[in-house]
């Protein structure tokens, strides 16, 4: 069973026959304890405070029943690890950047292609648990003011809060209208007016942050924690 915030994804899930509702992952309407396995793939670091970010897993582990496992990917500060470039990042051609668009009604993640008692999970997310999420060794700006940076497709991350281009492409023309988006070359005005760029919020995470969120609940056990493709993963157990 899937479930995700937009509709127009969850519809394309009902034309392939397949079960999908819509939900906030911070409130997902499944009883607790009753899935085997559940997973958050490019969800955790849409959320901008580590409050959300933490109450996320505490309701990812609400699902479990004791001894079922999640499955957690969000994407990494450290497009660049043990020096080997991520996919992301390889992906940029010819010197320019290689913009990520989407369908009009379907969403791409920009990844490298493109888971108990609800009180005591609360309690869990405590002001304490937060304070012991400071992970060392990020070199991130942080960002002074209300202002996110935005950030260059296909490059490496300077800041862990930020905002990323989407590039709409497909049927944008207003009822009535006929434009062939063809007749304008990618990338000029008049093709960038016929495709909106909107900006989407990112938390990039750092080596070692996703871990110390998992690991600072007493519900779950981490199993493992890695890399991959530009993503930091975790596999976690319910207790």
């Amino acid at each position: 069973v899937g479930c995700d915030r937009s509709k127009n994804l969850v519809d394309i899930c009902g034309e392939k026959n397949f079960q999908a509702f819509v939900c906030d992952a911070l409130s997902v309407p499944i009883r607790s304890g009753s899935c085997d396995a559940c997973i958050s793939i490019a969800v955790i670091h849409h959320f901008s405070t580590a409050e959300r970010r933490l109450a996320t897993i505490c309701e990812l582990a609400r699902l479990l029943r004791p001894g079922g496992t999640a499955l957690i990917y969000v994407w990494a500060m450290e497009q660049e690890y043990k020096a080997q470039k991520s996919k992301y990042l390889k992906e940029k051609k010819g010197g320019k950047d290689k913009k990520e668009e989407i369908n009009i009604g379907r969403a791409q993640r920009p990844l490298s292609d493109q888971m108990s008692d609800s009180g005591s999970q609360d309690s869990a997310c405590s002001d304490r648990l937060l304070n012991d999420l400071k992970v060392e060794g990020c070199d991130a700006k942080s960002v002074a003011d209300s202002r996110l940076p935005v950030h260059t497709n296909r490059t490496s991350f300077h800041s862990q809060d930020l905002l990323v281009p989407w590039h709409l492409k497909g049927d944008t023309k207003k009822k009535g209208e006929s434009i062939d988006t063809g007749l304008f070359p990618a990338g000029s005005k008049e093709s960038q007016e016929l495709s909106p760029v909107f900006h989407r919020y990112y938390h990039v995470f750092c080596e070692g942050e996703l871990e110390a969120v998992c690991r600072s609940l007493d519900c779950v056990r981490v199993q493992k924690s890695y890399y991959d493709q530009g993503n930091w993963c975790v596999i976690l157990e319910k207790l």
